[in-house]
């Protein structure tokens, strides 16, 4: 399984001022119908798996979220976006992650960071990562989470299914993370360098135009 490429910082910066909020008032069966209908059966049934996984995870502590969140999404195939979308960095929607049940990095964080929010945690802790993979001396895409301000964060990777300390990935070196609100430059494995909005970031603002279940793309190629 490769890690996937690194789009220069410069390449993505720009865009209009676009803010990420939890997707509320998820409708289930229009979800489960659409994909169904765009991508096939088992695009429904994947769906409503996760689906079931918000319902459950919606009672439990934050790191149990986490566990099951991460758990769920690292069940899907790592497939690079130049074969599966015919375009060499495409970012794809939650929806259609599920849908076509696959994507690379990029699609993994998203997928979990969204997954996240709807389940209430605070965008303030969470952070999708861009970080040089030394063992495969290659770019690669994580969500960290933060359970302080201050701590250490937790990495959530679908190389490494394993949740673990940042501390513990001495394979992974930071260059820059984002969430809704802010972007930052990374020198360590803590918070780093402020470097302004994340609305400077041109992919991240496409994808939140396009997010749900009314702007989904066809995959290239088809999984199933």
């Amino acid at each position: 399984m490769r890690a996937c490429q690194l789009s220069l910082l410069t390449s993505v910066l720009l865009g209009s001022c676009l803010y990420a909020s939890p997707t509320q008032g998820l409708n289930s069966a229009k979800i489960i119908s659409t994909l169904t209908a765009r991508y096939g059966e088992r695009a429904g049934l994947r769906a409503n798996a996760w689906f079931k996984v918000l319902n459950k995870a919606e009672h439990v502590d934050e790191l149990e979220k986490l566990k099951m969140v991460n758990q769920f999404f690292n069940l899907f195939r790592f497939i690079e976006d130049k074969v599966l979308w015919g375009d060499s960095n495409y970012w794809a929607t939650p929806m259609e992650f599920i849908g076509v049940n696959g994507g690379d990095c990029e699609d993994f964080s998203i997928a979990k960071y969204f997954t996240l929010l709807q389940l209430g945690v605070s965008e303030d802790k969470l952070r999708i990562t861009m970080v040089k993979a030394t063992t495969m001396n290659q770019y690669h895409m994580v969500l960290a989470y933060y359970p302080t301000p201050s701590a250490i964060p937790l990495v959530l990777d679908n190389l490494d299914r394993e949740i673990k300390p940042a501390t513990q990935r001495n394979d992974l070196l930071p260059v820059y993370s984002f969430n809704g609100k802010q972007l930052w430059l990374n020198k360590e494995k803590g918070r780093g360098v402020l470097a302004g909005s994340s609305s400077r970031l041109k992919k991240w603002n496409d994808l939140k135009h396009r997010l749900g279940v009314d702007r989904l793309r066809q995959p290239k190629l088809k999984m199933e």
